[in-house]
């Protein structure tokens, strides 16, 4: 079937009742899916975890856990969040809908089930549910674009899964909202994928670079940014991949930024990029001493080049262990 999952898609199907089961599958056995059942909530959740379903048909009213509840659970999983969820219901208050809603159900059946109305709902959201798959795939690409950066590099073995939990960590301590970790964590990771484009013989120089050669260097936000740009689901993250080297006294580059002009996720990643740049062993030169690397970046926080606010957060985060924790 055009626009549907690839191979059946697979259709979950949770109700107490044998016999609405088998009405649903009726009303759906004229189309290419593959149903699975549950009569509960806990028996649902571990279907989901053996099966990954592209769409549930959920009830509400079950013994034990219900609907309201599993889909709690699913949508607060970040692996499962992005099933859709039809929840089928003889509710017909207002209150129990929104209730439906802000634990993230994407849609509603009343019971009983007008055929036609469940058959159009199912393949809208199975159609969706392409949509998010093809996207996910994509990004996983964009995300195995920029592990391979590190592959052009021993010496940068690690670096980009590190600032993903240093930066997320220091978000986390700075008590920023979910969704700032998420740009954090995500952001650590394709901060650099812009070097992709960079000859190795310029990324595994031994020695300093010429002025010539850190030109290039520093073409890679732009380069990343490019590279991120056509998924709109990496929108968030591309002012970090293109501002991470930024200083707050404007001295950084692209753009020369300066102060809380520069994005403040950029402005994380810039500190614990220099750090473990500073504490890692690269082409031209050994890994420094842990106190060696903190009190250049202290003199350079001085002197204007860091936000002093972040790196003393930062800096509380080194001498609690916390970071680590994190190796």
């Amino acid at each position: 079937m055009q626009n549907l999952p690839q191979n059946n898609p697979k259709i979950l199907i949770v109700d107490d009742s044998p016999d609405n089961i088998y009405t649903l599958e009726q009303i759906l056995e004229d189309f290419n899916y593959e149903i699975h059942k549950a009569l509960n909530g806990n028996e649902a959740l571990q279907k989901i975890s053996e099966i990954d379903p592209d769409l549930i048909l959920l009830d509400v009213v079950m013994p034990g856990m219900n609907g309201f509840q599993v889909a709690s659970i699913v949508k607060e999983n970040e692996s499962t969040r992005l099933i859709p969820i039809i929840m089928l219901t003889a509710l017909e208050g207002k209150e129990d809908r929104l209730k439906g809603y802000q634990v993230g159900v994407d849609d509603f059946i009343s019971k009983p089930f007008n055929i036609f109305e469940l058959r159009a709902r199912v393949r809208n959201l199975l159609k969706l549910r392409t949509y998010v798959n093809e996207l996910e795939h994509a990004e996983q690409i964009i995300f195995s674009l920029a592990r391979t950066v590190e592959a052009k590099d021993k010496y940068t073995e690690g670096h980009s899964e590190r600032l993903s939990k240093m930066s997320s960590l220091l978000g986390s301590r700075l008590n920023f909202p979910k969704e700032d970790i998420v740009i954090l964590r995500r952001g650590g990771i394709l901060h650099d994928i812009g070097k992709i484009a960079i000859q190795d013989s310029i990324l595994q120089k031994e020695g300093p670079l010429t002025d010539e050669e850190f030109d290039i260097i520093k073409t890679h936000p732009e380069i990343g940014e490019r590279i991120c740009a056509p998924l709109k689901s990496l929108k968030p993250i591309l002012p970090t991949i293109m501002h991470h080297h930024e200083k707050f006294d404007g001295s950084g580059y692209p753009a020369g930024l300066k102060g809380e002009d520069i994005p403040i996720h950029a402005r994380i990643m810039g500190i614990v990029d220099c750090f473990d740049a500073l504490t890692t062993t690269r082409s031209y030169r050994p890994a420094m001493t842990l106190e060696k690397a903190l009190s250049i970046m202290d003199s350079e926080t001085s002197k204007g080049k860091w936000d002093p606010i972040i790196f003393d957060k930062f800096i509380e985060l080194v001498h609690k262990k916390e970071l680590a924790l994190l190796d």
